[in-house]
C-alpha cells in the first residue's frame, strides 16, 4: 500500500506538470465541457418558454438548474480512456505498461483525478456565471445535499470501470471509432445530458433505468435538484453499487482475456 501511495503521488505530479504545460489544449477541452450542457441549457428555455412557461414539470429555472448542475457531475464523471486505449495498443505503449509491478488502471486513476484537481475550480466559477445569468431554481433537502456525496463518487466509479471494460475492445480489433461512437450516443440520450430523463418517452425511460447510463450522470442531478425521495434516492445508490460491483467483474474478466491475446501493433 505504501508503494501505491508514492505511485499515486508522483503520477499527480506528473500529471499536473503536464496538463499545465499544455494550458491551451486544456482550456479548450473545458470550453467544450460548458458549451455542450449550456446549447441544451439555452435549447430547453427556449421551448419552454414558447409552450406556456415550461415542459413537463421543468420551468425555465428548473432547466437552468438540471444543466449547471448537470454540466459539474458530466465533469466530475468524465473519462478519457476510451479514447486513448486505442492508441496504446496500436502504437504499443501498453507494453511498458505490462512490465510495471502494478496495473495500468492505478496510471488511469491519477491522471483523471489530478486533471479534475486543476479543472473543477474553473467549471465551479463558470456554474456560478451561469446561475447569475439564468438564475436557477435549486433548494434541495439537507439529506439529498448530504447524499450527492456518495452518488457522485459511486457515478464516477461506474462510469471509470466500464468505460475502462468498453476500451479493452481494442485487444481484439485496433479499429474500436464505431464501438466508442455508439457508447456515446447511448450515453448522451440514456444518461440525461440532452434532456431529463423524465421528459424521454417511456421506452427510452425504460432503457436508461436498465442501464447503466442514468447511474452515471443523471441520478446524481436528479438527487441535487431534489426530484428524488428518500426511498428512491437509496434505491439509486444501491443500483449505482451494483454497478460499481458489475463493472470491476467485467473489468477483471476482460483485462485476463485481453492480455493473452494482446499484440503490440507498433506506430
Amino acid at each position: 500500500m505504501k508503494g501505491l501511495a508514492e505511485l499515486y503521488i508522483q503520477q499527480f505530479r506528473t500529471t499536473l506538470a503536464m496538463m499545465l504545460q499544455y494550458r491551451a489544449s486544456l482550456l479548450i477541452w473545458m470550453i467544450g465541457h460548458v458549451l455542450e450542457p449550456l446549447v441544451y441549457l439555452i435549447v430547453w428555455s427556449v421551448v419552454a418558454g414558447t409552450g406556456g412557461g415550461s415542459v413537463g414539470d421543468y420551468a425555465k429555472r428548473d432547466f437552468a438548474a438540471y444543466f449547471i448542475v448537470l454540466m459539474l457531475v458530466n465533469h466530475v464523471t468524465y473519462t478519457w480512456i476510451m479514447y486513448e486505449f486505442e492508441y496504446r495498443i496500436r502504437h504499443g505503449s501498453l507494453s511498458f505498461a505490462l512490465l510495471r509491478p502494478v496495473h495500468p488502471i492505478h496510471s488511469d486513476i491519477a491522471d483523471n483525478v489530478s486533471s479534475k484537481v486543476i479543472t473543477l475550480p474553473f467549471m465551479v466559477a463558470v456554474a456560478g456565471v451561469l446561475a447569475l445569468v439564468f438564475r436557477p431554481a435549486l433548494s434541495p433537502e439537507p439529506w439529498a445535499i448530504g447524499l450527492f456525496v456518495p452518488a457522485l463518487l459511486l457515478a464516477f466509479l461506474v462510469r471509470f470501470l466500464l468505460e475502462w471494460t468498453l476500451a479493452q475492445a481494442a485487444f481484439w480489433t485496433t479499429r474500436v471509432s464505431a464501438i466508442n461512437q455508439t457508447y456515446f450516443v447511448l450515453l448522451l440520450f440514456l444518461s440525461g445530458q440532452i434532456a431529463p430523463i423524465t421528459l424521454m418517452p417511456h421506452p427510452v425511460r425504460v432503457l436508461a433505468q436498465i442501464l447503466p447510463f442514468r447511474a452515471m450522470v443523471g441520478f446524481p442531478v436528479e438527487l441535487l435538484l431534489g426530484r428524488l425521495t428518500l426511498s428512491e434516492a437509496l434505491t439509486g445508490l444501491g443500483i449505482q453499487a451494483a454497478w460499481v460491483i458489475i463493472g470491476l467483474v467485467l473489468l477483471r474478466v476482460a483485462w485476463r482475456a485481453g492480455v493473452r491475446v494482446y499484440t503490440a501493433v507498433g506506430a
